[in-house]
């Protein structure tokens, strides 16, 4: 995910309610990819995806009109449809997909590569990174590169494309977002970004003929709340208001810590295997992305 370079005039940034806003990124956001895997035990990846946006989407839409936001125009439903499109039904949708024969840890530390991946779509709006920036992206590169000759990606082929199409898709939503695609301002935006992707997903899950399981399992139906209700709206609120008090470097550090957490969850609590060496070029990514942030600190 893109973040925009906010400055912060404090000197401490660290305040108690930044500190709960890192914890809600790092832990929430770190959790939630095995979360999604729980999910899938009875609910398919666009069926899950899909109803998740959308009952999410629909929340915070009713809850910015309450508190008087205006109605998004045509254009920005037209812009959200799009966005949506490429960063929910894509981005989320083929990470969900990844997931049914990934390891969720796996999945994660790919995902690691989208803030390179941002940097190399600005190329596109001749936004040209700092020789620095391109040892990072170089670096992250060759990280995946690695992560993906390991045994986890190499048994399947299918969630090697899906999270690959997933990063790339989300990261061009994110750079049309801010150069050609504007969403209405603030929570609403999200709100109509998050109700355009849900429905994609969910003609995408038609059109696949997905089917939920029925009933489903608690652990899936429990799983699917805690990505509604922690996953996409109490974090998300979180990184915004991060973006309002903190230095951009500190806010976009999820994208590092959210890796280490995933794959400790999902050796821990999902049952997955990880090996030295995917450990290892997982670890490789994540330099890439410090190399990278460190340019844009403050």
């Amino acid at each position: 995910m893109s973040t925009p370079a906010l400055v912060l005039t404090t000197r401490s940034p660290l305040t108690p309610l930044v500190v709960a806003c890192l914890a809600a990124t790092w832990l929430v956001w770190g959790s939630t990819y095995l979360a999604i895997k729980f999910a899938l035990l009875s609910l398919p990846p666009f069926f899950q995806m899909g109803t998740r946006f959308l009952v999410a989407g629909l929340v915070l839409f009713a809850w910015m009109r309450w508190r008087g936001a205006p109605l998004p125009d045509a254009r920005q439903w037209r812009n959200a449809g799009v966005v949506g499109t490429l960063m929910l039904g894509g981005g989320m949708g083929g990470t969900a997909f990844a997931e049914q024969t990934v390891g969720s840890g796996l999945v994660v530390a790919f995902i690691a590569v989208v803030p390179l991946l941002i940097v190399a779509v600005n190329l596109l709006w001749r936004v040209y990174p700092a020789r620095s920036e391109l040892a990072g992206i170089g670096v992250g590169l060759l990280g995946v590169l690695l992560l993906t000759q390991g045994a986890g990606f190499q048994a399947s082929p299918q969630g090697l494309a899906a999270i690959a199409v997933a990063t790339v898709a989300w990261s061009f939503g994110s750079v049309l977002s801010q150069r050609a695609l504007p969403l209405a301002p603030g929570a609403m935006g999200f709100a109509s970004e998050m109700i355009g992707g849900g429905l994609v997903l969910l003609l995408l899950a038609f059109a696949v003929g997905e089917r939920p399981q029925w009933p489903p399992q608690p652990l899936a139906v429990g799983a699917w709340l805690y990505l509604v209700v922690f996953g996409s709206l109490i974090a998300f609120n979180a990184y915004m208001t991060l973006l309002a008090r903190a230095p951009a470097g500190l806010a976009a550090s999820y994208t590092f810590v959210n890796p280490v957490i995933a794959m400790l969850l999902g050796v821990a609590l999902g049952g997955e295997t990880i090996s030295a060496f995917e450990w290892l070029a997982a670890a490789v990514v994540l330099a890439g992305v410090v190399l990278l942030l460190a340019q844009r600190r403050g």
